[in-house]
């Protein structure tokens, strides 16, 4: 009588002393390779027309990489980051200002001095210029500006008509205290280049738990795809059991009411295979959606087969090297602690705010002033003489007296402001000491947090190895129960419910093994995950 139709698991191709044609994993690459028959489900999809490809690991992460939703979302924080610092920056940028003014007034006149006596009419065009800047150094600030003006007038007081006058304007602001080292542009610029950093780490941790998710998923695939094998392998037992049981039935050796029992253990074990079906569905959904654009036309139909076996090779667990290296190098570790350090910036700046404000202010102008002046002949009292000539001063001229620096004016001045007792910005301060002693605080707590799970992540990996030990021994045990079984059973000696429970035995050693292997395989992904990011 055969005993089994495929011996042992997928993963126990990497185990000394079994046979490598017994793996159902490598099936489908034997199968490629030719002269091997592909898993059932990569048949029906090949028989349907959907397209079946396979990957190893390194390429399902090289995809997610390029395809997934999330990587994709956690881009564009730095690219929005790096807009706020572009943002921030733009207050260093000079602006131009210009304005275009035309007044015209017309007056009665209140007094003989007023320099009409029916109407007193004015007209103005004035244009006005000015460039502001704030500087990176220091918080000064500057502004240039150059005004020009041509007024006509009948007032008979007036020396020029029409009159030209420009001017050239320069200041140059500097605290001296209060903004000297730190001020709201520079604090928001550095704010946001930590922000930066910050959005730098999250694509990081998007990228690595990404990474995690796609290598236990595609073990998850490879496992329950070795686990419908299993039930197939446990269906085709039982069924061999129920024709036998028919055979015996027909020569009178065994009674009838036996084929009962194998035919509700053939059903049984073809509901496992019907669910096992549907798992691997449900794990081709989990894996498809992370490594696979869901814009691609044959998204929802490709079939992934994985082309590599879980690896089954003893490692040395090194705890404390792995504790320093999550201490050092986990994403949210340096997210509180980047976090503080945009906190201290605020600290700077808020104490900055508490000193006094002392400004130094320079201002500088020139002035000048042509057109038709009048030469008057020397008046009486307060009446002016009689015009007895022109004399013509153009805008080149007035332009020329700015430049000559003929009419200069300065004005230096110093500029103090202390509140006086408490300030807001002294409890601002207090606050935000606080704060940074809180986020301290939480800092440690949460390192503690990850030593803890580096530990836990480190004793999984040494406890799922000796799982696979034991699980493997397990399932050696059950096969050879079987096989005596399957033996007293031919000689007459045992029964019909007793092979069915060596068979169903032998189902979930063989399950467990598989599992012990894949809990193997996820457990290394989360020991060197856990180094990088938290495992969620």
């Amino acid at each position: 009588m055969r005993t089994f139709l495929i011996r042992p698991l997928v993963m126990t191709l990497c185990v000394a002393g079994l046979a490598p044609s017994s793996s159902v994993f490598a099936q489908g690459r034997l199968a490629a390779a030719g002269g091997r028959v592909l898993p059932a489900a990569v048949q029906q999809a090949a028989a349907a027309g959907t397209q079946v490809r396979r990957l190893t690991a390194d390429e399902a992460v090289r995809l997610a990489a390029e395809n997934n939703l999330g990587i994709q979302i956690a881009r564009f924080d730095p690219q929005l980051e790096s807009l706020n610092g572009v943002q921030a920056i733009r207050a260093y940028k000079p602006t131009l200002t210009s304005s275009v003014q035309q007044n015209s007034n017309t007056s009665p006149p209140n007094s003989f001095l007023s320099g009409a006596q029916t109407a007193l009419n004015s007209d103005q065009f004035s244009m006005t210029t000015e460039v502001q800047q704030q500087l990176r150094w220091f918080g000064a600030s500057y502004s240039a500006g150059f005004d020009s003006a041509r007024s006509t007038s009948n007032n008979f007081f007036s020396n020029f008509n029409p009159q030209l006058q420009s001017s050239l304007s320069f200041n140059y602001t500097q605290p001296i205290l209060r903004g000297f080292k730190i001020d709201n542009t520079r604090q928001q610029i550095q704010v946001s280049q930590k922000n930066l950093e910050i959005a730098d780490v999250g694509v990081r941790q998007t990228l690595t738990a990404t990474s995690r998710s796609v290598r236990n998923s595609y073990w998850e695939l490879a496992y329950q795809i070795a686990a419908l094998q299993v039930a197939r392998q446990s269906l085709e037992l039982a069924e061999e059991s129920l024709r036998n049981t028919r055979a015996r039935i027909e020569i009178g050796t065994t009674p009838p009411i036996d084929a009962v029992e194998a035919d509700a253990e053939v059903a049984t074990r073809r509901e496992a295979v019907i669910v096992a079906e549907a798992q691997i569905e449900t794990a081709q959904d989990t894996l498809r959606a992370l490594v696979y654009n869901p814009a691609m036309p044959d998204f929802w139909t490709i079939r992934i087969e994985p082309a590599d076996m879980p690896s089954l090779e003893q490692m040395t667990v090194d705890v404390d090297g792995a504790i320093r290296n999550a201490l050092d190098r986990r994403t949210d570790l340096q997210q509180v602690r980047k976090s503080i350090e945009a906190n201290d910036i605020g600290i700077n700046f808020l104490r900055d705010q508490t000193k006094p404000e002392v400004t130094a202010r320079f201002d500088y102008g020139l002035r000048a002033i042509g057109g038709v002046q009048f030469v008057r002949a020397p008046g009486i009292g307060l009446a002016p003489g009689e015009i007895t000539g022109e004399q013509h001063r153009g805008f080149g001229s007035v332009l020329g007296d700015l430049l000559t620096n003929d009419f200069p004016a300065w004005t230096l001045s110093l500029n103090f402001s202390k509140p006086l007792g408490k300030s807001s910005q002294d409890a601002s301060l207090a606050r935000a000491q606080l704060q940074r002693t809180k986020d301290e605080t939480q800092l440690k707590n949460q390192e503690l947090q990850v030593v803890t799970q580096v530990r836990e992540a480190a004793r999984q990996v040494v406890t799922n190895q000796q799982r696979v030990q034991t699980t493997r021994a397990s399932r050696e045990f059950a096969e050879r129960r079987l096989e005596a079984e399957q033996r007293k059973f031919a000689a007459g000696t045992s029964t019909n419910f007793l092979v069915f429970q060596a068979q169903r035995d032998l189902a979930v050693a063989r399950n467990n093994e598989l599992r012990a292997i894949l809990d193997y395989n996820q457990s290394k992904v989360d020991l060197e995950t856990v180094q990088e990011v938290p495992l969620r």
